[in-house]
């Protein structure tokens, strides 16, 4: 027995559809069916979609039940999940604790590793892809741990975001000031030497790909200081890490500040950051962040973009081929202020 089509289409609705379809096999199904709500018989549309009759039919059943969408091809359900929630909570609450290196035996769980304890807990066998996507499906990726230090203090962090206004407030009361011409700056220090660092770099599998390694010891010091909000950057390549280079790189830091304006700059409490000979130009007021806590000095980052892209897997020549690569690092970075924002923007510092 013929099965009618559903009256809330017609031949015109059902060719506009297959117009705009991105599915070819969509599309075609929409159109034997456009030609049966026309009037022609079941063998013409099955001619129009090159299949059987009893193909239309079943088309017919699922447009019916379903409309346009039923006639997509979709995705064999496949096997069902060999985990469920219960195991999906456990394996959750397991990864977010880590693993315990004197019961467990690994510093970091790697996906065998899981399938391992998923055996031991369970009793149930799991393959590594099959816990992959499963891992992936619960939002969990396999990234690069970020550094802390084991001495920070409990809530250190938190408690320098949370009073860094008041400590901004402070200073434009002190300098008479509006509270935004105040410039927040980050400033650090990375030394560079001939004993360079070795990054990742792409290669062919099942290879080891080799980078120049030198073992001497000429070294110099990049001074640098970023100013997200503005792009801006100033820094200096000196030989020594002490307060007479510091007093320079303040100098130089104090250039760059636009006129009427005073600069928050944040760093660490290094002993010549802090340092009583220290000279302070008037437009900058030194903010010490909490010790141990060098993640919240965005600086950090930047030397590590220097050194992953422009000064890693190279060997300098001397002392002379050290510094002259260092500016030119630095200028290129300088040249660069959208590579500054995109870096040393923190929204908890200039509310990004």
């Amino acid at each position: 027995m013929a099965i009618p089509l559903r009256e809330d289409f017609d031949a015109a609705k059902l060719r506009l559809l297959a117009k705009k379809a991105k599915d070819a096999a969509q599309a075609r199904r929409l159109l034997a069916l456009a030609a049966i709500y026309d009037g022609a018989t079941r063998a013409e549309a099955a001619a129009i979609g090159s299949v059987t009759r009893q193909i239309v039919r079943d088309w017919v059943v699922k447009f019916n039940a379903n409309g346009p969408v039923g006639l997509t091809d979709r995705k064999p359900p496949g096997q069902p999940s060999r985990l469920n929630d219960t195991h999906r909570i456990a394996l959750k609450a397991i990864i977010e604790s880590g693993p315990i290196p004197a019961v467990h035996g690994v510093v970091r769980w790697q996906i065998i590793d899981l399938c391992q304890w998923i055996w031991e807990e369970f009793r149930l066998t799991v393959a590594k892809q099959t816990l992959s996507r499963e891992l992936r499906a619960m939002g969990y990726r396999k990234l690069t741990a970020r550094p802390r230090h084991h001495a920070q203090a409990e809530g250190a962090i938190e408690h320098f975001k949370k009073g860094l206004p008041a400590r901004l407030d402070e200073i434009a009361q002190q300098k008479g000031i509006d509270r935004s011409a105040i410039e927040i700056w980050f400033a650090d220090e990375a030394r560079v030497g001939q004993k360079n660092k070795i990054t990742r770099r792409w290669a062919r599998r099942r290879t080891r790909p080799a980078a120049p390694k030198d073992q001497h010891t000429a070294s110099t010091y990049i001074f640098g200081a970023i100013c997200p909000v503005e792009g801006k950057a100033a820094g200096l390549i000196l030989p020594r890490c002490n307060t007479e280079m510091m007093s320079l790189h303040l100098a130089e830091i104090a250039i760059r500040v636009a006129p009427g304006r005073h600069v928050a700059l944040l760093m660490d409490q290094a002993g010549w950051h802090l340092s009583r000979q220290l000279t302070v130009p008037p437009n900058i007021t030194v903010v010490p962040l909490p010790p141990k806590c060098p993640e919240l000095n965005p600086v950090e980052n930047v030397w590590q973009f220097m050194r992953d892209n422009w000064l890693s897997n190279r060997a300098f020549k001397n002392y002379n081929d050290i510094v002259s690569h260092c500016c030119h690092a630095w200028n290129k970075l300088t040249d660069q202020p959208w590579r500054i924002m995109s870096i040393g923007l923190r929204t908890w510092a200039q509310g990004f």
